[in-house]
């Protein structure tokens, strides 16, 4: 009977454990007894976890995480996670995913590069099949049938037009400086002012 003793002992404990948690803007003392008289076994912090284990009036008995049993002021005890700690705690789970959205962001751009080079690949072989068949159909691969001339014809014609229209220039420029030039000796008699 002596040895099963301390089993029925905690079976009221274990039954009644439950989690529980410092109310905000606090700080508690756990004590040996149910009285703030007693020795300070702790302090707890707001939003530190305590594991409630019986309850005698004002005063409730806690495990803490290091395995140590006290008391503390039942008032002070909530059954939900406090605003504060909940805030540290959406902190913390933001700033782990903003550490993380750089490799995600990295990630992306490494797939949509190689979607790109897939599409680029895609196009390049319906470029090269679209050169066969304007071979096969007798079509030189530099011949824009649609223009009826190639582009070399086409750069040569250009080159022609801009030699005519160079000459043309020249020559406004020649007959200009002449007709100025008559008007200005006839008018001053013959002397050049410019």
């Amino acid at each position: 009977m002596r040895r099963w003793l301390p089993l029925l002992l905690a079976l009221p404990a274990a039954a009644f454990s439950a989690t529980a948690y410092v109310s905000d803007d606090l700080v508690l003392g756990v004590y040996a007894d149910q009285s703030p008289q007693s020795a300070r076994l702790a302090t707890l912090h707001s939003g530190a976890s305590v594991e409630t284990l019986a309850n005698k009036g004002e005063f409730t008995q806690v495990r803490l995480g290091d395995g140590t049993s006290g008391w503390v002021k039942s008032s002070f005890l909530v059954s939900q996670v406090p605003a504060a700690a909940r805030v540290k705690q959406l902190e913390d789970e933001l700033s782990r995913a903003q550490a993380v959205t750089p490799e995600l962001a990295a990630a992306a751009a490494r797939s949509e590069v190689e979607q790109l080079k897939s599409q680029l690949a895609e196009s390049q072989a319906d470029l090269a099949a679209a050169r066969g068949a304007s071979v096969a159909a007798g079509q030189t691969p530099g011949h824009d049938a649609s223009a009826g001339l190639d582009p070399e014809h086409w750069g040569s014609v250009l080159r022609a037009a801009g030699l005519a229209a160079s000459v043309a220039l020249a020559c406004g420029f020649w007959l200009g400086y002449g007709f100025l030039a008559r008007r200005v000796r006839r008018k001053f008699g013959g002397i050049k002012v410019y």
